[in-house]
């Protein structure tokens, strides 16, 4: 997809998943190791294909620990003979606190540069990837490439989420040059402003949506659900029904 970035997705399409999940495979165009990101769930075919791909592997990252993303992290890192890092204690390989995912972190393997961003909301254990070289930026799923993304309660939290999308917006403006989104589900962003930008304002509009419909006496998750997301597909209400108890619970502190 990118001088540095390969994808390959897994067979695991689906309402909350889109076209399947994204594992993104980064090396530098001379390297020798690369360093996976969201193995995925555990689809043999699926991960037998990224090890093909990725060839010697250095470290795998996970940007958040939601089994369509982290599943298959320990199969894959068993036959990759490498470690797994993850800000969840639960993920990691070894389980040791230097296995884990900080601000200010940087791994690097053969000519790669991989700045660690924390980036909580979706999950309260979400990061995002920034690759410096190459002016892309992996967003896991804070950001997809397709709708917006679900802050669930309880694993999800609104009000980290909205600061999370301010400070991708402040970056992508500043001079570092974002020049892509690589989402963990759903195509490649090239306009990640704009898209960021739109996923500000379409969280204040459903904050609206949700104080209107409480003050019109919709006061249950389940109501809020069938009066603000009326023209949602039906599938996807019991995730906006945890999404309403995000917001809910944002509004309420």
């Amino acid at each position: 997809m990118t001088e540095y970035a390969t994808l390959v997705r897994a067979d695991n399409p689906g309402p909350m998943t889109l076209d399947g999940t994204n594992t993104w495979i980064l090396k530098a165009p001379d390297g020798e190791r690369s360093v996976v990101v969201d193995p995925g769930p555990l689809l043999e075919d699926h991960l037998t294909a990224v090890l093909e791909a990725a060839s010697r592997v250095a470290v795998v990252l996970l940007t958040h620990k939601h089994p369509d993303h982290s599943e298959g992290a320990a199969w894959f890192a068993n036959r990759a003979g490498c470690g797994v890092r993850a800000v969840d204690p639960a993920f990691r390989i070894p389980t040791d606190h230097a296995h884990g995912l900080s601000e200010g972190d940087v791994i690097t393997a053969d000519g790669l540069r991989i700045e660690v961003l924390p980036t909580p909301g979706h999950t309260l254990d979400s990061v995002c990837f920034w690759l410096p070289q190459d002016g892309s930026l992996l967003t896991g799923d804070t950001v997809l490439g397709r709708g917006t993304s679900v802050v669930a309660h309880p694993d999800g939290a609104l009000g980290p989420y909205l600061d999370s999308l301010n400070r991708l917006r402040a970056f992508a403006n500043s001079p570092a040059g974002v020049a892509r989104l690589l989402p963990g589900h759903g195509p490649v962003i090239d306009d990640p402003a704009a898209v960021l930008t739109y996923y500000i304002n379409h969280r204040e509009e459903r904050l609206n949506q949700v104080r209107a419909a409480v003050a019109e006496g919709h006061t249950t998750p389940r109501a809020i659900v069938e009066h603000v997301y009326a023209d949602v597909d039906k599938i996807l209400w019991p995730a906006a029904e945890r999404s309403v108890r995000a917001q809910l619970d944002y509004l309420n502190r």
